[in-house]
């Protein structure tokens, strides 16, 4: 099963396909990441926490 590269959180092979480069089977951030978002090609810590 796939996991963030950030948190270590499960992901489904959906959210890989979609958000990952083909040659990438990990990404580097996911939904449940509170400190990393993804920018374009980029990663970058998030301005604001994500409310709940």
């Amino acid at each position: 099963m796939p996991t963030c590269q950030n948190c270590g959180s499960f992901v489904t092979r959906d959210y890989v396909r979609v958000f990952t480069p083909n040659d990438v089977d990990r990404p580097r951030v996911c939904p449940a990441c509170e400190d990393l978002v993804r920018d374009g090609a980029d990663v970058r810590e998030a301005r604001a926490t994500r409310g709940d």
